[in-house]
């Protein structure tokens, strides 16, 4: 891994589905040069791959405490990820 870069693994809680998260949060990972995927997990939370420069990372894990207009975060988990060296964020 890139000393100058982070890979983490975030869980998003609250109501974070039918709300254009995953929409907004690749519009945010591209505003700031973040790397990685977002996703729905079955059980109502959103999951995301971040790989980028520590402080991009780190302002990406801070908007998404908030989320889109309509969305309602109760919870962000974070964990290291592995770094992949993924080129863009994709939505799945």
């Amino acid at each position: 891994m890139n000393e100058h870069n982070l890979a983490v693994e975030v869980r998003i809680s609250g109501i974070v589905q039918g709300v254009g998260f995953r929409y907004w949060a690749w519009s945010v990972a591209n505003e700031l040069g973040v790397h990685g995927w977002v996703r729905n997990d079955p059980d109502g939370d959103v999951l995301a791959h971040l790989e980028g420069p520590e402080p991009a990372i780190a302002t990406m894990l801070k908007r998404l405490h908030n989320g889109p207009r309509f969305a309602r975060v109760t919870q962000v988990e974070t964990v290291e990820g592995t770094f992949r060296g993924l080129r863009d964020f994709s939505m799945k």
